[in-house]
């Protein structure tokens, strides 16, 4: 299974992802989104800033996705894996975005790359969606 994952471009998580630095993409939920129960070992994540072309991609390793049922779980994982999400001291120190957050999904990737940046087609899957999960990247490619 093929996943896009639009990225926040404010962070410049993509080139962090490339260079090795960020091993870990995170989604924190308040309901069971996409790719709750969607992505596992050897899929492949595109990824793309929002407003961009998708100009990477990596394979999963490993996932972990969970319940989030006190605040503690939460920044466990994350004092767990800091390095590897490449959280910044932000948002380690300020919780309140997790506020609300009831699940998480943790994606360990490997072999990231670069591709030849390509544009998607969102129709059907909303303006706002930060996460497809599809069977071939292929299908969305504009």
């Amino acid at each position: 299974m093929h996943h896009l994952a639009i990225m926040n471009p404010k962070w410049h998580l993509i080139e962090k992802i490339l260079r090795g630095e960020k091993t870990i993409e995170s989604r924190w939920y308040k309901n069971k989104i996409s790719p709750w129960d969607k992505i596992q070992k050897g899929d492949i994540v595109y990824f793309k800033d929002a407003g961009k072309l998708v100009t990477a991609k990596a394979t999963v390793s490993h996932v972990i996705q969970t319940e989030i049922i006190q605040l503690s779980d939460a920044t466990n994982l994350i004092n767990q894996y800091q390095k590897d999400l490449c959280f910044t001291q932000d948002s380690l120190f300020n919780t309140s975005w997790l506020e609300g957050k009831r699940y998480v999904i943790l994606i360990f990737l490997t072999k990231p790359e670069t591709v030849e940046p390509f544009t998607i087609n969102k129709t059907g899957y909303g303006s706002a969606c930060a996460w497809i999960s599809i069977q071939n990247i292929n299908a969305i490619k504009h």
